[in-house]
């Protein structure tokens, strides 16, 4: 998971446990306005309102209103009064929170955000509409007869317009840790999606020697891709 942490003290002071955790961090400056276009290539917005409670809750609202990535605020007990659904926050954090509970608020928070944009048309022309609820997808309104894992491929991919992953990160987060199949699986269903998407196939582009990513400009595939 890819995180970005908006703090004007290093992300480690404000929440030691985030250290301990595997996930990508990368640190902007609370005190400069937040950039939407760098939230939205993150799973997920950590705020440090632990030194400047006002500065934390300007770039909760700016957020909110930019980006529809989950945010998350990092505060003081002492502060937490103070907090309202104003702040644009989707979850708040204390700073002595265990790695554990951190991973578990990250992770329901984008499942979440996830579950938002679910059943919305992608914005652009796509014309793609997912429904999370019932495991389907149309595509300019044409149903799209996809298996259960194609779906999810396809939902996942979707969820993060603009962002290209590798096999191993969508064999992770689509398949799961405990999936023991070689990444050549990702490929087969690339190749199976792009043949249900049609003529709208450059949907998934491929960018050479990293991996997948959703509508962007179409890309060279690899050999047998």
């Amino acid at each position: 998971m890819q995180l970005l942490c908006l703090a004007d003290q290093d992300p480690a002071d404000a929440l030691p446990g985030v250290e301990l955790l595997a996930h990508e961090l990368r640190a902007a400056p609370l005190s400069i306005e937040p950039s939407p276009s760098l939230a939205s290539r993150s799973d997920a917005v950590l705020i440090d309102g632990t030194q400047h409670p006002r500065l934390a809750r300007s770039a909760g609202q700016a957020l909110a209103s930019s980006t529809a990535t989950p945010v998350l605020l990092v505060i003081a007990e002492s502060t937490l009064t103070a907090v309202t659904t104003e702040w644009g926050v989707d979850d708040v954090l204390l700073p002595t929170a265990s790695p554990a509970e951190i991973d578990l608020r990250l992770r329901l928070a984008c499942e979440r955000a996830q579950r938002r944009g679910a059943g919305t048309a992608e914005t652009g022309a796509t014309g793609l509409r997912i429904d999370e609820e019932t495991f389907t997808a149309r595509l300019h309104d044409r149903p799209l007869d996809l298996t259960y894992k194609e779906f999810e491929l396809l939902h996942f991919l979707a969820a993060h317009p603009g962002r290209v992953f590798t096999r191993e990160q969508l064999l992770s987060d689509v398949w799961g840790t405990d999936y023991f199949g070689g990444t050549r699986t990702v490929d087969v269903h690339v190749r199976r999606l792009r043949a249900k998407l049609g003529e709208h196939d450059s949907l998934i582009g491929t960018v050479r020697g990293v991996g997948y990513g959703f509508a962007r400009e179409p890309q060279d595939t690899e050999d047998g891709e």
